[in-house]
């Protein structure tokens, strides 16, 4: 997860950008699961993949791909931070209603 802090005022516009969508194709990219929250001072974003931290690096390495997170930084209020996983839980499955049958 990557968190930041916007800036006052912030959040109509965040919420904009979110709903436009990330600017790189999650799937191509690796990702299996991408969601982002709003709060009324804080964006979180939450990657998953196998690799994760690799991946996400990538795309902070790469010139093309960074650049198009530019209109994210006049809502950010410092440095974004990391927020790494220190627990994980969930249903089987089964009892979420997909997956394989058995």
């Amino acid at each position: 997860m990557i968190v930041a802090r916007l800036r006052e005022g912030a959040r109509e516009e965040a919420g904009a950008l979110l709903a436009a969508g990330p600017p790189f194709d999650l799937e191509k990219l690796g990702f299996n699961r991408h969601a982002a929250y709003l709060t009324a001072g804080e964006v979180v974003f939450l990657f998953e993949a196998p690799e994760v931290e690799r991946i996400v690096k990538d795309i902070v390495d790469d010139v093309a791909i960074s650049a198009a997170f530019g209109p994210w930084q006049k809502l950010i209020d410092g440095l974004p931070r990391l927020a790494h996983e220190r627990f994980y839980w969930s249903r089987g499955p089964s009892e979420l209603g997909f997956g394989l049958g058995g």
